[in-house]
Formats: structure tokens, C-alpha cells, sequence
């Protein structure tokens, strides 16, 4: 019992995971086949909503963007429906210059779906659709976050998806957004009928005619030359199919000939837009490169000037210093001169005392180290002596005034 459940559950792994691949081959092969509907219509006329063609277009990319939706967990646990909007508007935010928040502030757009199928029609208008597809599907934090792991925008096929889109940028669209087809209380549904088409192979054609002319022939021996008209008429009818194929074989050649001559006309703007950008930036870094330069040798000079004027100034401040010191000192007298105005003094003081009064040359104190000392003329008569009141002798220590 446990080999037969395991059995089981293998088997219905290998279902799943073949139906899964079989529907995300499915919906691209379609959109495929829409792209190429809608570059054929647009040769000969304006595609618009009313256009059978684009209604499918945007069914089936609402499919394809729905599919395999992770819904909204709530706070109680329960998973709401989800619209892809909900990951555009959050994956297409890093695109530059993006239409989110005009589809946001719409007034008569109301409902994610809604908003979603306007962001469609405002990005195939701007020729930007492949742009936000690509930019969205490189965020894969945000994809992971929105998407199960079976989903088309995780897998392979996505990037095919974005390749594709860009055939759809050669397109003039003209759309209403005030439309029915803005109404987002109603899915999108699938029209697969325009690429359904059954061809026949040769070998099974060979078989029916083999046994036509077999079932033609099997009347008689002798039949009259009117039986072959059946014969002819099928080896016509044969040829014509088979110039039909032929046709068609043609027409989609071209199709996808013009498909791929838009692919590179676009990508060798790109490649040429890039190239100039390119030569812009390397302009521009040199110009940079060259003024950085620049700027280091005018600092590099004032860094130089200024330890030119700082040396300049310590010397200036070195010899300032030697100047104050000399002057300073050449303000006091030597202690030689003191010592003479001293003796000087006492010689006056003791002919004072001796009675022996006139004119005595004293001294002048030193002022500078440059003059010379002059001798100066004092007055004994004016000098008034010091004495006791008991002895009344003469105090060599009392002050005497010049």
C-alpha cells in the first residue's frame, strides 16, 4: 500500500508539473501569435480598442501576468484575491520617468484591474511596455515575493515575453482610457480561435488522392476517358493546396523577417544611443580628471606659499624677540656704574660731614649701552643731612634728596 501511494503521488507530480509547463507554453506561443496579429493589422490600419486583435492582446497578457498570482494574506489568515497590479506598481517603480502615479490619481479608473488594464494601454502608447516588463522582471526579490515558483514571470519564459514586446514598439496605439474595456468587474477571456488552424500533411494528402484514384479506377477496365476528369481535378486541387502552403509559408517568413529586422533596427539605436553616452562619460571624466589635476597643482602652490610666509614670519618674530631682549636690557644701568654712584655718594656724604661743603661731579646712571656718561653738578648747599637729635651727628644710612 505505501509503493502504491508513493506511486500515486509521483504520478501526480509528473501531471502536474507537465500541465503547468504545457500551460506556460500555451500562453506564450499565443502571445506570439497576438504580437505578430497586431504588427500585421497595424500595416493597414489603426489599432484602437475596438480592434479584435489587441482585445486579445491584453487578455492574454493579463493572463500570462496573472498566472500563478500569490493572493493577500489578511490578518485573520484568510487569502484574498490579488491583481497584477498590485506587483506593477511596485516592481515598475524604479523605472524612470513611469506613468504609475498619473494611472494612481485617475478618478474614472477604480479597482486593480482597472488600473492595471490603463497601465497597459498608457505603456504601449509611451513604446514602453517592454521597458517596464524587463525592469520589472530584474527586481527578482519582489517577483519571488508576489509569484509561486511556477509561475511564467519566475520562469524562462519571461524573458521571451519582454524580447517579444519589443516588435510591439513600431506600433502607433490610440486608446480611450475612459472605455468599456477599463471595466474591471469582468475577466479577461481568450480568443483562441484566430490561431487555431489545421494543416495537413503531404504524405496524408498522397494517401487521400491514392485513394480516390483507386476508388476512380475500381469500376471497370474499359472506362470511358470521362472517368479521369475526377483525377485531374484532384491533382489541381492538389496543387493548389499545396501553393497555398507554400503561401502561407511566405507570408509568415515575412512576418517574422520584418519581426526581426524592428528587433535590430531597435537594437542598434540602443547600441548607438549607449556608444554616445559612453563617449559623453568618458568626455566628461576626462574634463573632471584634467580639473582635479588642476585644482592639486593650485593647492600644491598655496600649500607652498604658505610655508614661505609662515618661515617668513618666524623669522620676523625670532628677530622681534632678539630686539626686545636687547632693549629690555639696555634700560637698566651695569652693575659697574651703581657701584661708582655709590662711592660717589659716600665721598659727598663724608665732606658733608667734615664741613669741607662746594660742588662734587656725581654720576648720571646708566641709560644706554651707546652714551656716554656725563658727570653731574651737584649742589651741596642743598643737601640736607641726616642727624641725631641727641648727638646730632651725621647717619651715613639717612636718605639724602638731590
Amino acid at each position: 500500500m505505501a509503493s502504491l501511494s508513493l506511486g500515486l503521488n509521483v504520478s501526480r507530480k509528473k501531471s502536474a508539473w507537465r500541465n503547468g509547463a504545457v500551460e506556460r507554453k500555451n500562453l506564450i506561443t499565443v502571445c506570439r501569435f497576438s504580437v505578430k496579429t497586431l504588427i500585421d493589422r497595424s500595416c493597414f490600419d489603426t489599432i484602437d480598442d475596438s480592434a479584435s486583435e489587441f482585445t486579445n492582446f491584453v487578455s492574454i497578457l493579463e493572463q500570462i501576468l496573472s498566472h500563478r498570482l500569490k493572493g493577500q494574506v489578511s490578518w485573520f489568515g484568510y487569502e484574498s484575491p490579488r491583481s497584477f497590479w498590485d506587483y506593477v506598481r511596485v516592481a515598475c517603480s524604479k523605472v524612470p520617468h513611469n506613468c504609475l502615479s498619473s494611472i494612481e490619481s485617475m478618478e474614472n479608473v477604480r479597482g486593480s484591474r482597472a488600473k492595471g488594464r490603463a497601465w497597459i494601454r498608457v505603456a504601449l502608447m509611451e513604446k514602453r511596455l517592454s521597458e517596464y516588463i524587463s525592469t520589472a522582471l530584474r527586481d527578482f526579490k519582489t517577483t519571488r515575493r508576489f509569484y509561486e515558483d511556477s509561475a511564467i514571470i519566475l520562469g524562462e519564459e519571461a524573458h521571451l515575453l519582454a524580447d517579444m514586446l519589443i516588435g510591439l514598439n513600431a506600433i502607433d496605439f490610440s486608446f480611450c482610457l475612459k472605455g468599456e474595456g477599463l471595466d474591471g468587474s469582468c475577466p479577461a477571456v481568450i480568443d483562441y480561435t484566430p490561431y487555431l488552424k489545421f494543416t495537413q500533411s503531404s504524405d496524408s494528402i498522397s494517401s487521400d488522392e491514392e485513394e480516390l484514384r483507386t476508388l476512380g479506377s475500381s469500376g471497370s477496365e474499359g472506362s470511358s476517358p470521362e472517368s479521369l476528369e475526377p483525377t485531374v481535378f484532384l491533382d489541381q486541387s492538389s496543387w493548389y493546396s499545396k501553393c497555398k502552403r507554400v503561401e502561407q509559408k511566405y507570408r509568415l517568413a515575412l512576418e517574422q523577417k520584418g519581426y526581426l529586422e524592428e528587433l535590430v533596427r531597435l537594437r542598434e539605436s540602443q547600441l548607438s544611443e549607449s556608444v554616445s553616452q559612453n563617449k559623453v562619460l568618458l568626455r566628461r571624466m576626462a574634463e573632471t580628471d584634467l580639473s582635479h589635476k588642476m585644482e592639486k597643482e593650485q593647492l600644491e602652490f598655496i600649500v607652498l606659499e604658505l610655508q614661505d610666509q609662515l618661515t617668513v614670519l618666524k623669522n620676523h618674530d625670532l628677530r622681534s624677540r632678539q630686539e626686545l631682549t636687547a632693549h629690555l636690557t639696555n634700560q637698566w644701568p651695569s652693575p659697574g656704574a651703581l657701584d661708582a654712584n655709590a662711592v660717589a655718594l659716600d665721598t659727598l656724604l663724608y665732606q658733608k660731614h667734615a664741613g669741607h661743603w662746594g660742588d662734587v661731579f656725581v654720576l648720571q646712571p646708566f641709560t644706554s649701552g651707546t652714551e656716554v656718561q656725563k658727570p653731574v653738578l651737584v649742589d651741596l648747599d642743598r643737601v640736607r643731612p641726616a642727624a641725631c637729635p641727641e648727638t646730632r651727628q651725621f647717619s651715613p644710612l639717612s636718605p639724602v634728596s638731590l
